[in-house]
């Protein structure tokens, strides 16, 4: 009953720590410290509070499990040291079957639980809006070491070359305003098809929490609506040749005007149509049907 008491005593103060804590933390603790959020402000896109939460969400098992893990072991060296004055082994236990059961089904119960929370979100960051649903539909198409952005819709495109360095700036700066950069309106619902041109890439948005590989011959998808104006930085995320460092871009999420005043830049400069993915290396490589392969052979 004692004992009792005092582990009542011992939670109050435990518990009045942890709500102070918890009220204290900012909008960038709460988040994991991770990037795309703001304090006051939206998230970057519908998609990044759920990342955050499974990630931020995780993280807590995994410290409580730890925190579990590490006091047994302390309490098991510390309860069965070798005292004073004894030898040999200490008593050996084996076959605790409660122990054993225990050991089991929490795993299990942990393995399971991460795996349908991850399934459950992955499923709803994957979905794809309908045909109907999209407002803005851009293919962006990667190339070693730049990307070209088609707007389907508008039927106008804008093609990137690699980030340059800004010989104004300091040593090994990159020139901002050279580089490859998606225009999207804030609030829209945007469908991105991935496509690439030569090797594998990756589409990656820091502030989104989300990358996704883009293989040549493959088309993948994106589906997300931007929720805060601003600029985001992209960049390659897989390993893609000589210049991958180089192979930069920003996403500018604007207000509707803003994206419809930058589309009609685009047709005032000439830029109308669709890029295409024509120019793939791969169509030199044996085994497909490239026209100098096969004359070459033809004449042997």
């Amino acid at each position: 009953m004692r004992n009792n008491r005092r582990l009542r005593w011992a939670a109050v103060p435990i518990a009045a720590t942890l709500t102070l804590v918890l009220a204290g933390c900012t909008q960038a603790q709460l988040n994991g410290f991770l990037p795309g959020f703001i304090e006051g402000e939206s998230p970057a896109t519908n998609h990044t509070e759920r990342v955050s939460g499974l990630w931020v969400t995780s993280w807590i098992v995994l410290l409580v499990v730890g925190v579990i893990t590490w006091g047994l072991t302390i309490w098991a060296v510390i309860a069965y040291r070798r005292r004073k004055g004894q030898t040999g082994l200490p008593v050996q236990l084996r076959y605790n079957m409660p122990i054993e059961v225990f050991y089991t089904i929490v795993p299990l119960i942990l393995v399971l639980g991460f795996f349908a929370f991850t399934a459950r979100d992955q499923a709803e960051i994957e979905k794809r809006f309908t045909a109907d649903e999209v407002d803005v539909k851009v293919e962006v198409i990667a190339k070693q070491w730049a990307w070209d952005f088609n707007y389907v819709n508008e039927d106008v495109y804008s093609p990137g070359i690699q980030a340059q360095l800004d010989e104004n700036g300091p040593a090994g700066s990159v020139d901002q305003a050279a580089l490859p950069t998606l225009y999207l309106p804030v609030g829209a619902n945007v469908e991105l098809e991935l496509e690439s041109r030569d090797v594998i890439h990756s589409f990656w948005v820091v502030d989104f929490l989300y990358k996704k590989d883009m293989f040549p011959g493959k088309t993948n998808y994106m589906s997300f609506v931007p929720e805060r104006e601003g600029t985001f930085a992209g960049k390659c995320a897989e390993l893609c040749g000589e210049y991958h460092s180089l192979m930069l871009f920003n996403v500018e999420v604007v207000s509707q005007a803003e994206y419809d005043d930058y589309i009609q830049s685009l047709r005032d400069a000439g830029q109308e149509g669709q890029l295409s993915t024509e120019y793939d290396r791969n169509q030199n490589l044996p085994g497909t049907g490239a026209p100098e392969l096969k004359e070459e052979h033809e004449a042997e």
